[in-house]
């Protein structure tokens, strides 16, 4: 085998090893702070919040990408390469130690959509948010369906996506 082709080889598997050891937390170290900065209880349903993220955006057909970055001092999940979905923040609730909340742009339908689609499911907060206490029980069906709605937002503006 000839130099190049062994430094190639190398290459090519410490690549391989880098990508397989990523950490679970984000490249932004502003990010990872703001999510360290919480207690424990809100920090476990916002880390399992973010997974549900990127899970549904990897799923969800016309997404691409997603970049987690900081917003207004909360993480937020925007779609820079498609462009296709409104941006999601997540973060406690100031007010209380054990609320913590999916935030969406006010400007947007998104929760006034979710609000006809499921009326049981959620607490809403005026037209921007998804409330939760770290007590309860989150419906990751109905939740992953919302993500998704936010995630292609600019894609569905007049579609028919927004059924049950």
């Amino acid at each position: 085998m000839t130099r190049r082709a062994t430094k190639k080889s190398a290459n090519v598997h410490r690549a391989k090893r880098v990508r397989s050891a990523r950490p679970a937390s984000s490249s932004d170290p502003a990010v990872d702070a703001v999510f360290k900065g919480y207690r424990v209880p809100v920090r476990t349903r916002l880390l399992a919040l973010r997974r549900l993220i990127f899970d549904t955006a990897k799923a969800t057909e016309g997404v691409g990408r997603i970049e987690e970055t900081l917003k207004w001092g909360q993480p937020s999940y925007l779609t820079p390469d498609t462009r296709s979905g409104s941006t999601i923040r997540i973060g406690q609730v100031k007010s209380t130690d054990d609320q913590y909340a999916v935030y969406f742009h006010c400007q947007t339908d998104l929760v006034a959509t979710f609000r006809e689609l499921y009326p049981d499911e959620f607490r809403y907060g005026g037209n921007r948010t998804i409330l939760f206490s770290t007590e309860d029980a989150v419906p990751q069906s109905a939740l992953r369906h919302c993500l998704a709605l936010a995630l292609t937002y600019h894609l569905n503006k007049r579609g028919s996506a927004r059924t049950r």
